[in-house]
């Protein structure tokens, strides 16, 4: 398997064809997690599993892209989005992510699946600027408003694009633009 590459600037770029797996339990907690999870964000697995997810989260990410990935979720649909991650030693990596709901023969959702790849580097460019927008209005206020802002900005902004939310990711995954 290639290596990930890092750039002088603390970033960690994945390789064309590395995957990132994780599993939680339905609170988030990390129940399983890749070997290049571990390696890249720079944890054992000891320091991983039970932890919640969130371990990993960078600060330049929107509450408001979790607050839509939660509702996604307990819905019983998937969520698509790019996520930029924090590694253990400060280093950060941008992917895209793909996060499923774990059902039992029941019917029943068990947990979920995370599977996260590189990003493409016109995704991200458009991506960041959008999150930097969301962050900059959630730290304007407090609490649950300003998550709710931060949430209609990226509405505002779907709609200026004339564009849904997962469609757009997919798209800009695959294409890199809208």
């Amino acid at each position: 398997m290639s290596r990930s590459i890092s750039s002088q600037h603390g970033e960690i770029v994945l390789a064309d064809n590395e995957l990132i797996v994780s599993k939680t339990c339905l609170k988030g907690k990390i129940t399983y997690a890749n070997r290049r999870f571990m390696s890249i964000a720079g944890f054992s697995e000891q320091q991983l599993l039970q932890q919640p997810h969130n371990i990993i989260r960078h600060p330049d990410m929107p509450k408001a892209v979790y607050r839509l990935m939660w509702k996604t979720l307990q819905s019983g649909q998937e969520f698509f989005g790019f996520v930029k991650n924090l590694c253990s030693d400060g280093r950060y990596y941008w992917v895209f992510a793909n996060v499923t709901p774990d059902i039992d023969e029941r019917g029943q959702t068990r947990g979920y699946y995370s599977v996260r790849r590189k990003a493409p580097e016109s995704a991200i460019r458009l991506i960041a600027e959008l999150y930097q927008q969301m962050v900059t209005i959630e730290a304007s206020g407090g609490g649950r408003s300003s998550i709710d802002q931060s949430a209609a900005h990226l509405q505002n902004w779907l709609d200026q694009n004339r564009l849904d939310y997962f469609p757009a990711m997919l798209r800009l995954y695959r294409h890199g633009q809208l």
